[in-house]
């Protein structure tokens, strides 16, 4: 009998000793850092927090610069801005949105610079501002 209850009291510390020690390394190891961000076959990806909803994405060119469109979104998933680029400079049309989904202000780039009209407009989308920023110089 003796022997059955050291036995016992054996095998209870242990289970202890090890529920310890599994707890304490846990502790002592950094929580993994999570990764919000993908490039796949020269497309990026940004998510928010919990990668159910993406922020970012467009695709990069051979030297990772943007090239094409890109694409911001709010949490919700609703399309906020799109801008296009060419090897890493603005070249295109862009739009940006309130967050109530009324357009912001809209133009376009050439090389990286705003050129002809950008107009911008309030909350409920009324015009607020027109301004013509002209065609750029040859090259």
């Amino acid at each position: 009998m003796m022997k059955n209850t050291f036995l016992i009291a054996l095998v209870a510390l242990f289970t202890l000793n090890a529920c310890s020690d599994s707890s304490s390394k846990k502790e002592d190891q950094p929580a993994k850092k999570e990764v919000l961000f993908q490039i796949k076959d020269g497309h990026f990806t940004e998510w928010y927090a919990g990668k159910k909803q993406v922020k970012f994405e467009g695709d990069l060119d051979v030297k990772g610069n943007r090239d094409g469109k890109w694409t911001f979104y709010s949490e919700k998933g609703n399309m906020l801005s799109f801008t296009f680029y060419d090897h890493g400079k603005r070249e295109g049309y862009s739009v940006v949105k309130h967050p109530n989904g009324r357009i912001h202000y809209h133009g376009e780039y050439r090389n990286d610079k705003m050129v002809g009209v950008w107009t911008t407009y309030d909350e409920k989308g009324k015009n607020k501002q027109v301004k013509d920023y002209g065609q750029p110089e040859s090259e």
